[in-house]
């Protein structure tokens, strides 16, 4: 089976990220790396591909698909770019700026029939596979409740890159709390209602450092989310679920916390209490800790980028999944603005036009 052929636009930290996943998924080849900087050519040199300074180079190569990972501002017009081209992208979260750009680029790629998949790689974690086949299977019941802690403190070097601190594009909210969004929507359904408030104190930037945020669910559920980039603790999933080991030493302590009508689920251990009998908070319960396969998400989410521009699968995490997930941030900032509780349309973004392949 011939390689599917791949490009990556943007040389920095996630980009090297791709370039590492592609180089370890055997059904992908990287054949270039689109970035004007000194960090592509010297990515591209260590890769062993063709460096180029601009997406219009890229045309000429016609690559199979493109993984974008430039800066947030940059990611819907260059994957508009590609999609009328007729490539097939994957772009890092968040999808866009703002929810109506990245409206914008779903109408787009359903018109074309372009498939298109955001970069929110813990859907293809294999914990959160597992957590997600016990949700659907009814052990769990429905949830009550959540406490999702993401505690990520940043040294002063990260802010050196100017849009880090700059509203609109930097900030834990837009940066890290969009990651939990997700997860919050992949495994439990959608949210209806944010409330939230922020602080920058802690470094006086223009972007928060710290949020305490709330969700409520359509199926009635509140999940209540604690962020810092500021703040000291090891409870947080990139320093706790140990997929990136090169960035993240993994500490041994739990970041998601659910409490279900029949069982209490933590992530990423994945603990599941249950009661032996009827619940009743005066009984022991029993934890039966859930079972998921060792691999990891990035190559992963490499293999069914692959698949889905073959057609072999259908995307797990769509353009207009990425585009609701914005529109979420959006309604937590309006929320904070506001000092007040700011609930969601009920209607969801319309995922069916969106190209897809066959079912997994």
């Amino acid at each position: 089976m011939t390689d599917t052929r791949l490009a990556i636009v943007g040389g920095g930290i996630i980009g090297r990220t791709h370039a590492e996943a592609i180089g370890a998924c055997a059904a992908a080849e990287l054949v270039a790396i689109v970035d004007p900087f000194e960090s592509g050519k010297s990515l591209a040199a260590a890769q062993g591909c063709a460096h180029l300074e601009t997406l219009e180079a890229l045309m000429d190569l016609r690559p199979d698909g493109v993984i974008i990972a430039t800066p947030n501002a940059l990611h819907v017009p260059q994957a508009m770019q590609l999609i009328r081209a007729g490539i097939p992208v994957l772009v890092e979260k968040p999808l866009g700026d703002t929810a109506q750009s990245c409206a914008a680029l779903v109408e787009l790629a359903a018109g074309a029939r372009v498939p298109g998949l955001v970069g929110h790689h813990r859907r293809h974690n294999p914990i959160v596979r597992a957590a997600k086949a016990a949700l659907s299977g009814g052990h769990f019941g429905t949830l009550v409740s959540g406490t999702i802690s993401s505690t990520l403190y940043k040294d002063a070097p990260y802010f050196d890159v100017a849009w880090r601190r700059e509203p609109g594009s930097g900030g834990p909210l837009l940066i890290n709390l969009i990651h939990e969004i997700d997860l919050v929507r992949h495994l439990f359904g959608e949210i209806s209602e944010v409330s939230a408030l922020t602080a920058h104190h802690q470094r006086g930037l223009a972007v928060e450092d710290t949020a305490a945020v709330i969700l409520r669910l359509e199926t009635g559920g509140l999940i209540t989310i604690a962020l810092t980039d500021a703040g000291v603790g090891p409870w947080c999933w990139d320093t706790t679920a140990g997929e990136n080991p090169a960035r993240f030493p993994a500490m041994p302590a739990s970041s998601h916390m659910f409490a279900g009508s029949k069982a209490g689920m933590s992530l990423p251990d994945l603990s599941f209490w249950t009661h032996e009998g009827p619940p009743d908070w005066t009984l022991p319960q029993v934890n039966r800790p859930l079972e998921a396969l060792a691999g990891d998400s990035y190559i992963e989410q490499i293999r069914h980028f692959t698949a889905v521009i073959a057609g072999r699968e259908s995307p797990r995490i769509t353009l207009a999944d990425g585009a609701r997930n914005l529109a979420v941030i959006e309604a937590i900032r309006l929320s904070v603005a506001q000092r007040q509780a700011v609930p969601l349309p009920a209607q969801r973004l319309n995922l069916s036009a969106e190209p897809n392949a066959m079912m997994e």
